[in-house]
């Protein structure tokens, strides 16, 4: 069955960059930015002649720590730690974030070598790394791109998931690998193979990794334009088609602007921030919510965040008055509460 609904094989150039082994890419997504990761797709295969296997890790059969203050901040955080599993421990393979875009050939960054690491990361972006409104003051290093050597990785991600219930935290897992030693992470990812909303003549990957101003979200991008020309060149070649487009309007996946965009007789007769504004109209009255599902995912995790803190309070009350010797008095207290005699 075909991965992407109504689409038709991208023609691949003739082979320069002969390859053992096809370019395994995982993508971690969930079902809102499904159609991000055909476009990251079509942009990786138009700009290589390698062989390419993109698998996206949608609803992974994955669990959840028990304790939520440890839980994924999106679907697919935990993802990436299936890798090896899904690849049968054997080989390298690529992860991906959804919402990325490929400007020069992936073989600069498939061929990276380990150098008797098992992953290859990016070390802390530069200061200069620009920042959208909302974005984090300063950015922090990244597994949003991993290389991978999987025959060396025994990873059971499950076994990793449970780790969070006491052994480490979600920081120390996700930004930091904790599960591997530090010479068992190699920091050789060029900031040109994850550029975090910047876009120069050197970019190989286009990170839109501030979720509010994402391209399919929101018009205020200020390199939404390129995602959109990848779009154009989609629809132009018969690789997506417009009623793709407007099911994710329909479900709320992406925003109505979105198709008076791309449709260049329904583009706004104005430019710069005017034109952003009457885009920003459009979604405004058909009520359109960035990324509902993933913010309703998010309240609903502060709350069990909250819940379960309240509940460690109190047993932290208990088992202070019981260390102090109190503990009998609270006792009958709390059986005469419910009318039981001592």
């Amino acid at each position: 069955m075909d991965r992407y609904p109504q689409s038709r094989p991208v023609p691949e150039a003739p082979a320069l960059h002969p390859s053992p082994e096809p370019v395994r890419i995982y993508v971690g997504t969930d079902r809102s930015q499904l159609l991000a990761v055909k476009v990251l797709e079509h942009s990786i295969r138009r700009h290589t002649s390698l062989d390419i296997a993109v698998t996206p890790m949608l609803d992974l059969d994955l669990p959840d720590p028990e304790d939520p203050r440890q839980g994924k901040r999106t679907g697919f955080s935990f993802a990436r730690f299936a890798i090896p599993e899904l690849a049968g421990h054997a080989g390298r393979a690529l992860y991906l974030d959804a919402d990325m875009l490929v400007f020069r050939d992936i073989a600069e960054l498939w061929s990276i070598p380990f150098d008797g690491a098992k992953v290859v990361i990016q070390d802390d972006p530069p200061d200069s790394a620009p920042r959208t409104r909302g974005a984090p003051k300063k950015r922090i290093k990244q597994t949003a791109v991993m290389l991978l050597d999987c025959s060396t990785l025994d990873w059971d991600p499950r076994a990793i998931i449970a780790g969070l219930d006491g052994r480490y935290t979600y920081e120390d897992l996700v930004y930091h690998l904790c599960i591997l030693e530090p010479s068992e992470i190699r920091y050789a990812i060029p900031f040109a193979w994850n550029s975090l909303e910047a876009f120069g003549p050197e970019t190989g990957l286009l990170h839109y990794t501030d979720m509010t101003v994402q391209p399919w979200v929101s018009p205020e991008n200020r390199n939404g334009h390129l995602w959109l020309d990848e779009v154009r060149l989609m629809l132009g070649a018969g690789a997506l088609h417009w009623g793709e487009i407007e099911e994710e309007v329909r479900l709320g996946y992406f925003r109505p602007s979105l198709l008076t965009e791309l449709r260049p007789e329904g583009e706004p007769d104005v430019t710069g921030a005017a034109r952003v504004r009457r885009l920003l109209e459009i979604d405004k009255a058909a009520g359109f919510v960035k990324h509902a599902e993933v913010y309703e995912t998010k309240r609903r995790r502060t709350a069990a965040i909250e819940a379960y803190e309240k509940r460690q309070t109190g047993n932290s009350a208990f088992g202070r008055a019981l260390a102090s010797g109190r503990g009998a008095d609270l006792l009958r207290g709390m059986m005469k509460a419910i009318g039981l005699r001592a």
